[in-house]
């Protein structure tokens, strides 16, 4: 599995080399700040509202399903119809919840937070898997005692199945482009939501199936939904899990994949004064990104001196990759032949 560390817009920028201002001198003056452009805000901004922006369209596409099938229960009063609006009630609630989480990890760090809120975004993540494997254990146990407790259903008419099946296509659609766009962005928080999206289709798909069955062969209705409903139960163990798994690798700091630190060490490489990288740390979390990097420069510079290549190694980082929040740069003399 890749060790995802998220980079905005096909993981980078175009390239802008930061220059050195070469007409203060060090000596007998601090330097100025060196300032990111316009770019870097606005790519973080963008991710975000591209994130918000297609949950809420999940949201609202829910809603309407949900209306539809408590429309469907007061016209035939079946109950699977019932159960299955109300399973996608809570998702609703559910998905607010990573759409505030998603909110809360793009805010600046603070005294409180000096690495800024993007765990959030992981951690939403992580309790959603959590929450799919609760409901998938619960659905299993609830099931098998229900193949020896309910009595078989009575005549269904075939068409109220179209309800739950239209569901399932139209949730299918959604987990996708919600799976394409989280990948994309590199947010597991919003990868697992587009699991989620999968469960309520494959949910949707086996309310469909059900009633087909209770509709054709009523005396064999009762033991094929909850056999269906287990196995249900099963994939939603799986998606579950699988969501925990990634989203708990961003909040232990997991290593990202070597092409992160190449990228980095690239960016710093194009500075003027940088003679060689030495080592890059990273942690990666939500839409965050913090850079430990160590730097060789020519030993004979000054403190001073090598105090403005920092800052312009920290700027060109930033510029190339808009999630880093942070990058402390360590200065190591360079000596040809030691390495």
């Amino acid at each position: 599995m890749s060790r995802n560390c998220f980079f905005y817009h096909n993981h980078f920028l175009p390239v802008q080399t930061i220059k050195i201002n070469n007409n203060v001198d060090p000596h007998r003056e601090f330097p100025d700040p060196v300032g990111l452009p316009e770019t870097v805000d606005l790519a973080r901004a963008t991710r975000t509202s591209r994130l918000v922006g297609v949950s809420t369209i999940g949201v609202v596409v829910r809603l309407l399903i949900i209306g539809i099938e408590l429309a469907g229960v007061w016209v035939w009063g079946y109950s699977v119809l019932l159960v299955d609006a109300v399973a996608s009630l809570a998702d609703v609630v559910a998905s607010v919840a990573i759409i505030i989480a998603i909110k809360i990890a793009e805010r600046p760090p603070d005294e409180d937070h000096p690495f800024g809120h993007g765990r959030f975004e992981p951690l939403a993540g992580m309790q959603m898997g959590i929450l799919i494997c609760m409901l998938g254990g619960g659905v299993i146990g609830q099931q098998f005692f229900a193949v020896f407790t309910e009595a078989p259903a009575g005549n269904v008419n075939v068409w109220v199945a179209a309800i739950p099946l239209a569901a399932a296509v139209i949730f299918e659609l959604i987990c996708r482009m919600i799976l394409r766009i989280g990948r994309r962005e590199h947010s597991t928080a919003l990868i697992s939501e587009a699991y989620h999206y999968r469960v309520d289709g494959i949910t949707s798909l086996l309310a469909a199936i059900g009633l087909l069955v209770a509709s054709a062969i009523p005396q064999f209705s009762n033991l094929v939904d909850h056999i269906g409903a287990m196995l249900l139960a099963a994939i939603m163990l799986g998606l579950g899990a699988t969501a925990v798994w990634q989203n708990v690798h961003q909040l232990l700091d997991r290593v990202p994949d070597s092409e992160w630190f190449q990228r980095v060490r690239a960016s710093a490489e194009k500075v003027e004064g940088v003679l060689d990288v030495e080592k890059v740390r990273m942690q990666c979390a939500g839409p965050d990104a913090h850079v430990d990097i160590d730097i060789e420069v020519d030993p004979l510079q000054t403190v001073s001196e090598a105090h403005v290549i920092t800052q312009h190694v920290r700027a060109q980082i930033q510029t190339d990759w808009p999630a880093v929040r942070d990058v402390v740069v360590h200065v190591e003399p360079y000596f040809d032949g030691d390495h």
